[in-house]
């Protein structure tokens, strides 16, 4: 058992712990000063520094000796207690070895080292040599922590759904400049690793890390990584980590050093009644139940006074054995290919000379999203990342692109959708993983209630509740054949509850085409049919008892659109139209979300572009229209308005819905002739 550094008051009073720190500059500063409020206090005695640039004159006191290096200091026979180390990244592991080899405890900063290997090594050592090892996460001393643990546990917000780290910090020039290694992946041959999720935002990792209750790497299942750059540097400063733990929760970390502003980092833990977020360099948590928001806020221990005081690995609040977990994350991101440059079309650089600092173009928007969504950067379909799917393209041009959907977050119920969905001109009239829905995808098809299981995604309205409630009941929708050529997709797909058994069969149809020099229509045509050898039911929130919620099967999720104007041949206006029976609905307006070219991205409204949507009801039925503009723009056809209906085996649900989607602004005469002209049914 390793033995307490202080084990009585006598012996304290006898001789203090003796310190030694290892990097005086930097984040060393900031263990001078604490080393001298211990001192002060008594609590600790610093023996000596060492640095190759020794501290400036009257630093420190008479009685600390100071040495270029950590071998000089050791071979000195100062025999510290504790040596601290607050180096360059690449220098920790091989410091630390030498420490522990002397007989030392080790305070490591953050990361702790700069490979898996090295982080088994020094974890080896620590334990051959019977020493303490504490890593320098200093929010993990943060007594919110424990007691965010007990309000889970106590259900203050219901079953977890998920766990978000989220940064928006800015870096300028100078900081890439403040040493040899920083904004590097290796320094002559040797790893570094320093990064926004490895170093400058790391704290947002290992702190989601501990909350979603890893601490091992075997606790670690996977680690995903979407990593961008937007510095003149080696290592990303604008990315997305995604963990999948042993025991299924899922932490995505969404950071970014591109900033236009910088904010507090949080973690968010999010339960099926409401969430906790802490902001962890405030020790500040806001606690959202459906009673509503309240705040509170935390003290915090000292790692080094925490240090001082264990007698085993278990007393300490971060030690090395329970960063595994994180540098499951360092190894994934030291092993990744190289941060992706985000194109300069998207940059925008602000301030001058060394203060000059990089801003991504909607990355706060994009930061949430991902966070929501738990989804990447290129998931989400940001600009500067490498296109995902299947191109739908007329004449060369691509005006659609469909996504398999398996990226999709389980209760998002996964399933393949057209996002995004162009004008002939570029400009994007779908949305897919919006921050108010993000289970809503694109175009496409979804049902909130097919015998119990939600194929809607987020939460799912019972009668018995009369109200929208978290469960675990999403199901998904796999694509098991295909056959695509020019203008035309054929698709055979299973409909798959949570536990993967098939519930229906869809065989779907999608084509497209031209219509004049700025239109052209989308049709999607499908069938769906039984796969249980018995009638299934399909319905809604409406045919659940929610009042006008009859949402379900045909549903085009719309990105924001300024000055929208919505209106059938009888009717206009949201009000009016939602719930109507019409054989056209057109929605025209300003699209903000963006178009092909490099001007506009997503989250950023740009100048606008006018374009008009008309959708053209299915003729096997006489669905109502579902229409949302006032919480969020959206159009679908009612498979289930108020009733289910049944799909049995060798008796399928058929539907057929046709979109001309248009540049520039139509009126009802455009539409009528233009729907004469197509020759469509309306």
């Amino acid at each position: 058992m390793t033995q307490p550094l202080t084990t009585s008051a006598a012996e304290v009073h006898a001789r203090l712990p003796r310190i030694a720190l290892v990097g005086v500059h930097g984040f060393g500063e900031r263990h001078l000063d604490n080393l001298g409020r211990l001192a002060a206090a008594g609590v600790l005695e610093l023996a000596a520094v060492a640095d190759p640039q020794p501290p400036a004159q009257g630093t420190l006191g008479p009685a600390v000796d100071v040495f270029a290096s950590l071998d000089e200091l050791l071979a000195a026979g100062t025999a510290p207690d504790v040596v601290i180390v607050s180096t360059p990244i690449q220098t920790h592991a091989p410091l630390a070895l030498a420490a522990l080899k002397a007989g030392a405890n080790v305070y490591l900063e953050k990361p702790p080292v700069a490979s898996m290997a090295h982080y088994e090594e020094v974890l080896a050592a620590a334990a051959s040599a019977d020493r303490l090892v504490q890593v320098g996460f200093q929010s993990l001393g943060s007594d919110a922590l424990p007691a965010i643990e007990g309000l889970v546990v106590a259900g203050e917000i219901g079953d977890i759904r998920g766990i978000s780290a989220t940064g928006l910090w800015l870096r300028n020039k100078a900081y890439f400049k403040r040493s040899r290694w920083a904004g590097k992946r290796s320094l002559n041959g040797t790893d570094v690793v320093d990064g926004v999720a490895t170093n400058a935002l790391a704290h947002a990792v290992a702190t989601g890390l501990r909350l979603a209750g890893a601490r091992t790497v075997a606790d670690v299942e996977s680690v995903d990584t979407d990593l961008y750059r937007a510095n003149d540097t080696e290592s990303d400063d604008t990315s997305v980590v995604r963990v999948r733990t042993a025991r299924g929760t899922v932490l995505t970390c969404a950071l970014t050093l591109c900033a236009p502003v910088q904010a507090a980092p949080s973690v968010t833990v999010y339960g099926t009644l409401g969430q906790l977020t802490l902001f962890y360099t405030e020790d500040r948590v806001a606690i959202t139940t459906p009673e509503g928001t309240r705040h509170e806020t935390f003290g915090r221990t000292d790692l080094l006074e925490n240090l001082l005081a264990a007698r085993t690995e278990k007393d300490l609040l971060s030690p090395l054995s329970g960063a595994g977990a994180y540098m499951s994350v360092l190894e994934a991101i030291r092993t990744a290919d190289s941060p992706q440059p985000i194109h300069p079309d998207f940059i925008t650089w602000e301030g001058d000379g060394d203060d000059a600092h990089p801003v991504v173009h909607g990355i706060e928007a994009l930061i949430r999203r991902a966070a929501l969504g738990q989804a990447t950067f290129a998931e989400l379909g940001a600009p500067w990342t490498a296109s995902a799917g299947m191109s739908l393209d007329i004449n060369g041009i691509s005006v659609a692109t469909l996504q398999d959907g398996t990226h999709i977050r389980p209760s998002s119920s996964p399933r393949p959708y057209l996002h995004p969905v162009r004008t002939i001109a570029g400009t994007v009239v779908t949305d897919h993983i919006p921050e108010d829905h993000v289970w809503h995808l694109g175009a496409g098809v979804a049902l909130q209630d097919v015998d119990g299981i939600n194929f809607w995604g987020g939460r799912t309205y019972t009668r018995n509740a009369g109200a929208y409630v978290w469960r675990k009941d999403h199901g998904r929708i796999v694509t098991e054949s295909a056959e695509h050529s020019d203008g035309h997709r054929r698709e055979q797909l299973s409909w798959l509850g949570p536990d993967g058994t098939p519930v229906l069969r869809e065989q779907r149809q999608w084509r497209w085409a031209a219509v004049g020099n700025s239109a052209w229509k989308l049709t999607l045509d499908f069938t769906l049919e039984s796969a249980t050898g018995r009638p299934v039911l399909l319905g809604s929130p409406g045919s659940n008892g929610r009042p006008q919620g009859g949402y379900g099967g045909f549903f085009w999720r719309l990105p924001r659109v300024g000055d929208a104007t919505i209106w059938t041949p009888d009717s206009r206006g949201e009000d009016a139209v939602h719930g109507s029976v019409a054989p056209w609905l057109a929605w025209s307006g300003t699209f903000d979300a963006g178009t092909a070219g490099a001007a506009h991205v997503t989250g950023d409204p740009g100048l606008g572009h006018p374009a008009t949507l008309v959708f053209l009801a299915s003729p096997q039925a006489p669905d109502p229209w579902f229409v949302r503009h006032a919480g969020y723009p959206g159009v679908g056809l009612s498979l289930a308005w108020d009733a289910p209906v049944a799909t049995e085996p060798g008796r399928p649900v058929h539907r057929s819905v046709t979109v001309l989607i248009t540049d520039g602004f139509l009126a009802t005469q455009d539409i009528e002739q233009l729907i004469t002209t197509l020759g469509e049914s309306a």
